[in-house]
């Protein structure tokens, strides 16, 4: 039977995960891409970030983007949420601020669901190269949808 979640669950799955798949749009075709990112639900919004590239570049042309996110056992026991929201790229002291709370919120999930434990940043993302300063944003999230499949 699939189901629409409720609020409760739709949000529970959004923050208890770190990996999603990030969908924009450029040149008039939609891309999608895994992102490592942080839910942070008292702001609600999504925190990120990113080497400069094709993503970047795309949402800083179009800032309507979605975030979708799944727990799949087995082709009938699922859950599925997307996060639609609006990219927000983030400079000096507040993106630095920003990064400390995604590396902080990931390191408690990654901590939680994998039991290892982190120091650094780079231990759970790739996306800090030779000193290069990363691209920091948030997706101020304007409405979360979810369904599930259980048999």
């Amino acid at each position: 039977m699939i189901k629409t979640l409720n609020t409760t669950e739709k949000t529970k799955l959004l923050a208890s995960n770190y990996i999603g798949h990030l969908a924009y749009v450029y040149h008039d075709k939609p891309f999608i891409a895994p992102i490592t990112y942080f839910f942070d639900q008292e702001r609600n919004i999504i925190i990120g970030y990113s080497a400069e590239g094709h993503k970047i570049t795309a949402m800083r042309k179009q800032h309507t983007v979605a975030l979708e996110v799944s727990e799949i056992d087995t082709v009938n026991n699922w859950d599925c949420v997307v996060a639609h929201g609006t990219f927000e790229e983030l400079q000096g002291s507040e993106a630095k601020a920003y990064l400390h709370d995604f590396s902080l919120g990931v390191k408690d999930l990654i901590i939680q669901k994998e039991y290892r434990k982190l120091d650094f940043i780079n231990q759970f993302s790739s996306k800090i190269y030779n000193d290069e300063l990363p691209v920091i944003f948030l997706i101020r999230v304007n409405e979360i949808t979810g369904r599930m499949r259980r048999n």
